[in-house]
């Protein structure tokens, strides 16, 4: 119940992943209840609303001295609760011992090989999570009951945040979220202006169309303000909040664009896109390595439109470069477009082109050396609007279709696409009579380049990295940081065809770099069913890499590829840390983490940055020893002020003393004010009745 208050609150702020996490362990919580309790041995056949209502008590309940179960010697006993109890219908549940098999005299047990109590008279259990010869009827009620008891919560929770926001918690939404980051100061008036243009453009064209937006972000930010975000689903208050911008102050001197940018990726939803619009480096670079965490996290796409203004453009920090703006923009498959401000109207097509549904990516790459090179790319008949995107300087290539039929860089349009040219970027979109099957470009450079093909396609697929966990329900968990170095790494992806999961074929999963040398590292796979892939990747690549994937659609029988565009790496150091409860406006949250490495131990630096800015302490480093965990705690305080429903993304780092490895830990956290009910004893409440 306190779960679903939070839930409500962070919906009522708009706070809709919050909302989400929540969602996924208050329902597990719930589901547990009819495998682990003897709710469907007593034979009721709906669910237990009083779980929900806060106005219920549970009802009664076996006590701590009341026995509950017969013996069991073979463990597999269909029906081991006492008929007393099942006379009585006294509710019970069953002990776990997970370290211990110590249970009260006479309870019943949870069941099963892990669980050390199972063992103790009375032996077996009632645990019905997995369907055995002998409890094929009471796992198949409880799941039964389980799903009825979800569909009433989520149904709760639908009714006091309409059907609307309700879809937007569950992350259902007809296409993406398109969120503007953008400067304010001074020198940026034509910026400003050009953005407005970008966003009225976007507004007008896609209105009423499958491709127009779910939500629209926008985040300002100058020196040394950044903020507020601004978030909407309506088309003309964009336009209203947009148009309110005015350029003002500043000077010569960075701003605070990684403080907004972090607005932005924690405020979004994942997978959105994210544009910035700067003419100046970034003065709080000691945010670049919590953006590089978020953007691994979130997997949303930031690309930056970089303009020159003079004297600021001259101007630099010895720590910042736009350099930085190309690395984060990589990182996370997005561009860095370099271009004057007369230029900026050519080049915001990008986002026109990017801020539309079904987008994939069939392939990305990047080179620093002077090298000519071909890369090959596969169209398959489900693409559309394929466009190739080169962003660098001293740029020659060569485009070639399977046909052979070649276009070069010169000339406006050609037999295979048209080709724009502004500023460091090059956009090539193909002719929409496309041919299938194996295509090349090759690129020669003088200068760092980087290559990107995209298109819209329903053949696509998303991925976690996981870890395996043990226990007496086993199974796979997402990974909140970078994989471990030095074992094989895990992922799960879901595929998605044109017709459901069963109209692809699956051919080979790996794990490439997107730097030059280029490596690719082969997989083992193993299908888990409705469209769900388990990947093992035994040898990983050095450096960053993203996920490949390649097989064939069976309506056309045409070969597809696509690749993940987030680049992640690994790492020998290890953050762990949960959360499993709220914290309270005004009150001291405190946060268990543990730290550990598998590389040289000695002393580790522990950095920590929350997107609203709450008070924090928390050990500055740590010493650890290999493959040993050092535990710590870390408190924030959410001022007495805040909102119930206030969400807060908190990021942790652990780096090395010679700053060579790292790794992170992004969790969410919800301040929800606690509401004391009072729930009043049913005889109480008949006496004060007669008495009236």
């Amino acid at each position: 119940m306190e779960g679903m208050a939070a839930i409500k609150a962070n919906i009522h702020e708009k706070n809709f992943q919050a909302a989400r996490e929540t969602l996924g362990r208050i329902l597990h919580t719930l589901q547990d209840f009819y495998a682990h309790s003897n709710w469907v041995e007593l034979g009721y056949t709906d669910p237990y609303i009083n779980l929900i209502r806060p106005d219920h008590q549970l009802e009664n309940l076996a006590d701590v001295a009341t026995a509950t179960c017969n013996d069991c010697a073979s463990g597999s006993c269909p029906n081991p609760i006492l008929s007393s109890i099942l006379k009585e219908k006294k509710l019970t549940s069953g002990y776990m011992g997970i370290f211990s098999s110590f249970k009260p005299q006479g309870k019943c047990s949870h069941g099963g090989a892990a669980d050390l109590t199972s063992a103790e008279i009375p032996r077996g259990g009632i645990s019905k999570d997995e369907r055995r010869a002998d409890n094929v009827a009471f796992h198949n009620a409880a799941v039964t009951l389980a799903t009825a008891a979800s569909l009433q919560l989520l149904e709760d929770i639908r009714s006091a945040a309409g059907d609307k926001d309700f879809l937007r918690m569950m992350g259902i939404a007809h296409s993406s979220v398109v969120c503007f980051v953008i400067d304010t100061t001074g020198s940026m008036s034509d910026d400003i202006d050009e953005a407005r243009a970008v966003v009225y453009e976007l507004i007008d064209s896609k209105k009423g169309t499958q491709d127009e937006p779910s939500e629209y972000i926008l985040v300002p930010f100058n020196d040394p303000d950044f903020g507020p975000m601004i978030r909407t689903t309506d088309p003309d208050e964009m336009k209203r909040e947009i148009s309110k911008l005015k350029a003002k102050g500043g000077g010569d001197v960075p701003e605070m664009c990684l403080s907004g940018l972090q607005l932005a990726l924690t405020g979004a939803p994942s997978s959105s896109h994210i544009y910035v619009f700067t003419d100046a480096i970034a003065k709080d670079i000691n945010l670049k390595n919590t953006i590089i965490a978020l953007i691994r996290t979130t997997k949303s796409t930031v690309s930056f439109f970089m303009t020159a203004s003079g004297a600021r453009r001259r101007r630099s920090l010895r720590a910042a470069s736009f350099n930085d703006y190309k690395d984060l923009a990589l990182a996370s498959g997005g561009q860095a477009i370099q271009v004057s401000k007369k230029q900026l109207p050519q080049a915001t097509d990008v986002i026109l082109d990017t801020s539309t549904s079904a987008l994939v990516t069939v392939l990305q790459r990047a080179r620093s050396p002077r090298k000519q090179e071909t890369f090959s790319f596969v169209v398959d008949e489900s693409l559309k609007n394929i466009t190739i995107y080169i962003t660098g300087k001293s740029i020659t290539f060569t485009l070639t279709n399977p046909a052979g039929v070649s276009q070069s860089q010169n000339g406006a349009s050609g037999e295979l696409g048209t080709v724009q040219t502004v500023g460091n970027l090059w956009r090539i979109r193909l002719n929409a009579a496309k041919q299938t099957g194996t295509w090349k470009i090759n690129i020669d450079s003088k200068e760092p380049y980087t290559l990107k093909i995209t298109g819209q396609s329903t053949i696509t697929f998303i991925y976690d990295f996981v870890e395996s966990f043990k226990g007496p329900h086993p199974g796979y968990a997402v990974l909140s940081g970078r994989p471990q170095a030095g074992q094989p790494a895990t992922l799960m992806l879901s595929v998605m065809g044109r017709k459901g999961p069963s109209s692809l074929t699956i051919g080979d999963v790996g794990l490439v770099t997107v730097s030059s040398p280029e490596t690719v590292s082969k997989s083992t796979t193993t299908d888990m069913g409705n469209g769900d892939i388990l990947v093992t990747v035994d040898a990983v690549p050095e450096g960053e890499f993203v996920v490949i994937l390649s097989g064939t659609d069976k309506l056309s029988n045409s070969e597809f590829q696509r690749q993940s565009t987030t680049q992640m790496s690994v790492s020998k150091v290890n953050i762990q840390a949960v959360v499993d409860n709220s914290m309270e406006p005004g009150k001291a949250f405190t946060l268990p983490f543990s730290v550990m490495t598998q590389g040289s131990g000695g002393k580790y630096s522990i950095g920590a940055n929350n997107d609203r800015n709450f008070e924090m302490s928390y050990p500055n480093s740590l010493t650890l020893t290999p493959e040993q965990y050092a535990n710590a705690t870390l408190t924030i305080t959410p001022p007495a002020n805040t909102p119930s429903g206030t969400d807060v993304t908190l990021t942790m780092e652990a780096k090395s003393s010679n700053g060579l490895d790292s790794n992170y830990a992004v969790l969410r956290l919800s301040v929800v004010t606690k509401v004391t009910r009072h729930i009043f004893d049913h005889t109480v409440q008949k006496n004060e009745i007669k008495k009236l």
